[in-house]
């Protein structure tokens, strides 16, 4: 049975990941330093796995290498991150600390792991290093050209991964993913605030005008699409990962209305209320996903009304999942700077 460590599976990518990798008969390590988007409550259905270990660790600890020798895996998914876009207008601090500082460790050691052990690091990262993308889409030769904190912070990362292929011969893989949605996405983000507001009969908050628009994927397309590019990827390429649709903000809070109403009796409260914008919000992600479905065959199969109608179907009967997080994490306004 193959060996896999997973960065960062508490949080909402990760542990769909993982949930998808135990189903391929693979045995999961899930490191994972436990910060507040981090959730036991995410890994609640397989924690008892025999194939599943969990340690809690920061990847930046140097003990990371420790483990590489202990269970040498055949591959590392790197999900471990700071990636709202608020927290890092806040506080960029911990972004270059988890994202750069983090990734820098994570790649040495395993470049001394690698010089004994065949492995293959899998480095998951954004559409939003490209920054705006005013028309057509970004392809992988596209320049990067990060608008926040966050978004800087991961294209240092992928920058630093990729000198490590070219400078060291390191047997790694950068991909590039558009915005996710689906079960246990923690509520900072977008589509999970709005049913908790939906739930809650609180109004739903917009920034600007809601016109900002972002590529949607389904979470399980996305890690189906990551155990695709370890399986059959090549070393030291880039793969974008998206789904081609684009939605803007006020278009997703009109469709989950839409579908929250066929499910719940909507509270007099919930309604749309636009907010002031977040600074320096770009106004478009798009990314060209076709050099993966060219070279590896993966092609996105749930379109975002399945996908909504599902994620609102999960938060909707793990109510008890709100309760798990701290209530200021839900409702307290970041990045207004």
């Amino acid at each position: 049975m193959k060996k896999i460590i997973v960065t960062g599976g508490l949080g909402f990518i990760g542990s769909n990941l993982i949930d998808l990798l135990l189903r391929k008969n693979f045995f999961v390590i899930n490191i994972d330093k436990a910060t507040y988007s981090s959730n036991i409550y995410n890994v609640k259905d397989f924690e008892n796995s025999k194939k599943y270990k969990f340690i809690k660790l920061d990847i930046k600890d140097k003990k990371i290498k420790n483990i590489l020798f202990r269970y040498k895996p055949s591959g590392i998914f790197n999900l471990a991150a700071e990636t709202h876009v608020d927290r890092s207008i806040d506080n960029p601090d911990s972004f270059i600390q988890s994202n750069i500082v983090a990734v820098y460790n994570l790649l040495e050691n395993f470049r001394n792991f690698t010089k004994k052990y065949k492995c293959k690091l899998i480095h998951i990262s954004t559409d939003e290093v490209y920054g705006d993308i005013l028309t057509g889409r970004s392809h992988e030769k596209y320049p990067y050209h990060p608008s926040s904190p966050y978004a800087a912070s991961k294209a240092a990362s992928d920058h630093l991964v990729s000198s490590y292929v070219r400078t060291y011969n390191l047997p790694a893989i950068v991909t590039n993913c558009s915005n996710n949605f689906g079960p246990k996405q923690h509520p900072e983000k977008l589509i999970p605030k709005l049913i908790y507001n939906i739930l809650n009969n609180k109004p739903l908050p917009i920034y600007g005008k809601g016109r900002n628009s972002r590529e949607w994927i389904y979470v399980k397309d996305h890690c189906e699409a990551l155990i695709k590019v370890f399986l059959k990827g090549k070393i030291g390429q880039f793969y974008n990962i998206g789904s081609n649709k684009n939605l803007n903000n006020l278009e997703v809070t009109k469709k989950l209305i839409k579908e929250s109403k066929k499910k719940i009796n909507l509270g007099n409260k919930v309604k749309i209320k636009f907010i002031k914008d977040r600074p320096g919000h770009d106004i478009r992600y798009a990314l060209n996903s076709n050099k993966i479905k060219k070279e590896l065959g993966w092609y996105p199969k749930i379109n975002f009304s399945k996908g909504i109608k599902l994620t609102l179907d999960w938060y909707f009967e793990n109510k008890s999942y709100y309760k798990s997080l701290s209530k200021k994490d839900i409702i307290n306004r970041l990045g207004k700077r």
